[in-house]
């Protein structure tokens, strides 16, 4: 049985399908059922004059999307806490791929959810690499990939 779960969140219609799955699980009450919005940082474009108002920018941008994040983490623990789950909230900055193996690791998880979108075009999902490919390569635990349908 699962005892320490990692749910990849950010709100969006995949990530949605993974709280469901989540919340389907018979999971123990002693588990935990760590949920995880990550903000990933856009790459920065700095170019002669513009460096310093590209900066800015990207500041700025960073914010507004961690507090947009704060509240999508906010919304998708109140669902998970109100099926009976133990919730323990993350919001990290950086690549989601990596920082899902790096709290992985650090936490000791069981089994990471993430969802998965089919309706997507396979170009697209070829081009930018699928998360839940990549991640079976890093994981050393289970992957559950839940589908949108």
């Amino acid at each position: 049985m699962y005892q320490n779960i990692l749910v990849a969140y950010n709100g969006s219609v995949e990530s949605q399908a993974a709280l469901r799955e989540c919340s389907r699980l018979s999971l123990p009450a002693t588990a935990a059922v760590h949920l995880l919005a990550v903000v990933s940082p856009p790459p920065y474009l700095l170019v002669g004059e513009f460096a310093a108002a590209a900066v800015m920018s990207v500041e700025e941008g960073l914010v507004a999307e961690r507090e947009k994040m704060a509240k999508e983490l906010d919304a998708g623990a109140a669902l998970l806490s109100n099926s009976g789950l133990t919730v323990i909230p993350h919001l990290e900055v950086g690549e989601p791929v990596n920082v899902i193996e790096q709290m992985a690791n650090e936490l000791g998880i069981q089994l990471v959810i993430v969802g998965h979108s089919r309706h997507k075009p396979l170009t697209l999902r070829w081009w930018r690499g699928s998360t839940d490919t990549l991640l079976i390569d890093k994981l050393r635990c289970s992957l559950l990939v839940a589908s949108d349908l």
